[in-house]
């Protein structure tokens, strides 16, 4: 049995498979049954057909596991053609024994599905769950809360690997590799984007009981102008769909956070190391000045760090809540995650067992999205989505963006030993 790897977060994109474990994995695409059932259990509508209807169009748009496509609309359109390329996408799909092929099934496939649905072979027996990309919600990113990620943040979790979890640098990728699987997560988190906005539009919009349909194949081939017209609209409203999560793509490089730099006069190490140097140094004074301020942010109202982590910054406060990713099927529709019994029906149809998303123990110095500065920096005032984690609230006077700086330093100031990942003994259990 392996051991949980740290708490909160998801790996957001290559969970490196075990040694030894290059089975080729199921080459279908799983319908989202969890994302149904869960209408159907609040809604008490059948939602057989939808689930149905909504399998038809995403494979009409985006192809097989062997042989991926993107949506056709795409090559009228330069900004959305080059969104993905598809020769890149043959190449991170396919099967393992296929010449120039196969990197998904290869490097992440055991871990995040051939779906992207996060429920690889392994998933179950890791904590935290391998990222689901079905969502289309990204945590370790450059951009505000809610937006997309770049492709320089993908690329990057891909090329270093996530600290702290099972997913591992993948020393063998080359440039290429990495940019066809920065394509090809894409690609999965549009086609999963897309089925859920279609079943939410379906119970928001269409009355399921009295036979509406998402699409009615069917009738694009009928003789009748008012059946073929009908298609075209149910058509249309589905490539609606597919290219506004497109775009929100595209617009992810115009919305990167700027990270202000200092004040000149205020030290802000970039690592544990370089924190032990400047306390040692003519900077030391001013670094214990701002750790203080910091640790008086850290346990106080506004900021309000410690009512999660705790006042010790060891993840011991608020230890009880779950990510959107369990919300979403659990609490969103009013079941508890902690009332197993009412999750049956969900569990069966694909879900994995919820558990906690426990806060961050700075004293591991361990950061999954990234431990520089600059990435502490985004990770206070823009949140991390998908996690109980919010956007920092400044209130002029008293937490201001500026004060930032200083609770960086007062987290660094936690840390108690200079951590390096890859010789962890316990990630070195699931490499």
């Amino acid at each position: 049995m392996f051991r949980s790897i740290l708490p909160l977060g998801f790996g957001l994109l290559v969970c490196v498979g075990f040694v030894g474990c290059r089975q080729e994995a199921p080459v279908e695409f799983e319908p989202n049954m969890v994302h149904a059932m869960k209408y159907q259990i609040q809604e008490g509508i059948p939602m057989d057909q939808a689930s149905k209807d909504t399998t038809w169009v995403v494979t009409k748009m985006f192809g097989t596991p062997n042989q991926p496509k993107v949506p056709d609309f795409v090559h009228e359109d330069e900004d959305l053609d080059a969104l993905v390329s598809e020769q890149r996408l043959m190449r991170a799909s396919g099967p393992l024994d296929e010449d120039g092929r196969g990197l998904y099934r290869k490097h992440c496939a055991l871990c995040h599905g051939v779906t992207g649905n996060g429920r690889g072979t392994t998933a179950a027996i890791l904590n935290p769950y391998p990222r689901d990309y079905r969502m289309g919600i990204f945590k370790f990113k450059s951009t505000p809360r809610g937006s997309k990620p770049t492709r320089e943040d993908v690329s990057r979790s891909i090329r270093n690997g996530i600290a702290g979890t099972a997913m591992n640098k993948i020393p063998e990728l080359s440039e290429e590799d990495v940019q066809s699987l920065v394509d090809y997560v894409i690609y999965l988190s549009w086609r999963g984007e897309l089925e859920r906005a279609l079943i939410d539009d379906a119970i928001f919009e269409l009355d399921l009981e009295a036979g509406d349909r998402i699409i009615s194949p069917e009738l694009a081939n009928s003789e009748k102008e008012e059946d073929k017209e009908l298609f075209a609209e149910q058509w249309e409203i589905a490539t609606d769909f597919a290219a506004e999560i497109a775009d929100s793509w595209l617009e992810a490089e115009d919305e990167v956070i700027e990270v202000p730099a200092p004040p000149a006069d205020l030290p802000v190490p970039n690592s544990r190391k370089e924190f032990v140097e400047m306390l040692a140094s003519s900077q030391g004074d001013a670094l214990k000045a701002s750790v203080e301020s910091g640790q008086k942010l850290f346990v106080g109202k506004i900021a309000s760090c410690s009512k999660c982590h705790g006042e010790q910054g060891l993840g011991n406060g608020q230890t009880t809540d779950y990510d959107d990713w369990t919300k979403d099927w659990t609490t969103r529709i009013g079941l508890k995650p902690e009332e197993r019994e009412t999750l049956v029906p969900l569990l069966a149809r694909g879900a994995l067992p919820p558990i906690n998303a426990v806060p961050r123990n700075f004293a591991e110095g361990i950061f999954h999205g990234g431990a520089d500065s600059e990435d502490l920096y985004r990770r206070i005032t823009q949140g991390i989505d998908g996690t109980p984690m919010p956007a920092a609230t400044f209130v002029e006077g008293e937490f201001e963006q500026g004060d930032v700086w200083h609770l960086i330093n007062f987290i660094r100031s936690l840390q108690t030993t200079d951590h390096d990942p890859s010789s962890d003994p316990e990630v070195q259990q699931v490499l």
